[in-house]
């Protein structure tokens, strides 16, 4: 009986110094929160004393914490199953039909199709950064082995790209033990083909927009053939689609725990993304705006600019303009302020280049990776191609397609052979001039046309021909002006 009116006593003590705290909280006099605190335990000593009862201060804060103790467990458990509860759903979402049937059913299963594969897990899943090998539960009887090369373009696929081998295994085999242990899905790819920047965006960074979009940035990206120069280009793509830091398996070398994992990037075609393919909801636009953000770019619009900025992109090997002082000289004239980028260190400078092309209203290029940067250009802008004999499918597929798609005005310079090289190369009757189709299905040699076509080609501009390109450009862009 003493212990309870004890601990009555106390409550009403404590209630009141409560009152007394704000009260000098009221009146701007700090520090009371300390006393109370120091005061606390000493004054229900105190009372237990006076009533001749001795309870152990562990108790007391038994009491006052239990039920809190209490609440953060709940919560935790809670906390824990939501984030399963959402990784499993956004899992799901990378495959479909028979293959989302058999994730649901065995806890693994990949989606192979034209391009790509792409292996997922939503059972516990063990790496091994050693050696890129994957160890996931099995509910078959038997042990199975998967080989993947964790790259979009399966088809195309460099011999550089490391595999990577996921076992299911069975009850009766144990895995090694986990090191360290994360509460968030890996996604495993790699980034051994890079250097242009076509191949990067394509391969890579769309792809991995596309895989790890919906996740939120609640995903752990492990980077095989890790390369620094890669990750100084695109840290601030990275950094936006996963909230914790890229592991290098060649330096962490221990075994990591998941709760789930994901193998490969899903491609759906060149420099594209179709909102209705795996995993649905995205498009062009969206990517484009995602861009604006990850580089703080600062045109969302073209019309938010006070005057026609144009770039130009000056090759300096193959594919070079012959007469580009009269092209530069014919821009000038008709009110651009002109930017011309030869290949230097600025372009591999992402953080930079992105800023540079951002704030151009049209991009001008022969056909090339270079182009790879309309990505950059603000919404109403133009990019006109130089498109070359033999380039035709290409030009448009790339570069063409990709432009509209983002909201890119696209304008096209289809040369003429005169304007070609080829023609004092090969002379004017010949098919590599004539026929470029006819010329790429009788030598069947895709590396023969590429040397044709773009190591061999250089073109000198008409320039009455072009001017009317640039004219036309310089409307679209003008015609926001107010």
């Amino acid at each position: 009986m003493t212990v309870f009116f004890s601990f009555i006593t106390c409550k009403l003590i404590i209630k009141d110094l409560w009152k007394m705290e704000k009260e000098l909280k009221r009146h701007s006099f700090g520090g009371s929160s300390i006393i109370f605190l120091l005061a606390f335990p000493f004054l229900c000593v105190g009372l237990d004393f006076f009533w001749g009862n001795t309870i152990p201060f562990d108790r007391w804060v038994q009491y006052f914490s239990s039920s809190e103790t209490s609440f953060i467990g709940r919560k935790a458990i809670n906390k824990t199953h939501e984030d399963q509860e959402f990784m499993n759903f956004h899992l799901a979402r990378l495959v479909r039909g028979d293959d989302l049937r058999n994730l649901e059913s065995s806890g693994f299963a990949c989606d192979k199709s034209l391009h790509s594969i792409v292996c997922i897990s939503n059972q516990p899943t063990i790496i091994d950064t050693s050696n890129m090998t994957i160890y996931i539960p099995s509910f078959n009887s038997s042990q199975q082995e998967t080989i993947i090369r964790p790259y979009a373009r399966q088809e195309d696929i460099p011999k550089v790209i490391s595999p990577v081998h996921v076992i299911q295994y069975k009850n009766t085999t144990e895995p090694p033990h986990c090191q360290y242990s994360h509460q968030i899905p890996a996604v495993i790819f790699s980034s051994a083909s890079t250097g242009n920047v076509f191949h990067e965006m394509n391969e890579i960074i769309i792809p991995l927009y596309i895989t790890t979009k919906h996740f939120q940035s609640r995903v752990l990206f492990i980077l095989e053939d890790y390369k620094p120069s890669f990750m100084n280009k695109y840290n601030k793509v990275l950094s936006r689609l996963s909230g914790y830091s890229v592991i290098n398996p060649a330096e962490n070398g221990s075994i990591l725990c998941f709760p789930g994992s994901i193998t490969g990037l899903k491609y759906h075609n060149n420099l594209a993304l179709n909102s209705t393919g795996i995993p649905g909801g995205y498009s062009m636009q969206d990517f484009k705006h995602f861009l604006i953000r990850a580089y703080s770019l600062k045109y969302t619009h073209v019309s938010e600019m006070s005057k026609p900025r144009l770039m130009l992109l000056s090759r300096t090997n193959t594919r070079r303009f012959l007469n580009e002082d009269e092209m530069v000289s014919i821009m000038k004239e008709l009110g651009f302020q002109v930017i011309i980028v030869r290949r230097s260190k600025v372009i591999s400078n992402l953080n930079i280049f992105s800023q540079m092309i951002n704030s151009c209203s049209v991009l001008v290029g022969a056909h090339g990776a270079g182009l790879t940067n309309e990505i950059f250009l603000p919404s109403g802008a133009v990019m006109v191609q130089v498109e070359l004999l033999g380039t035709e499918w290409a030009s448009n597929t790339y570069y063409g397609d990709t432009a509209r798609a983002m909201g890119v005005n696209y304008l096209r310079y289809k040369i003429e052979p005169e304007e070609s090289s080829l023609v004092k190369l090969y002379g004017r009757n010949s098919s590599i001039v004539t026929d470029p189709g006819s010329f790429f299905y009788k030598v069947g040699n895709l590396r023969a046309a590429r040397t044709a076509y773009l190591d061999q080609q250089n073109v000198r501009i008409n320039l009455d021909r072009f001017r009317g390109t640039l004219v036309e450009a310089l409307s679209i862009v003008t015609a926001f002006e107010q």
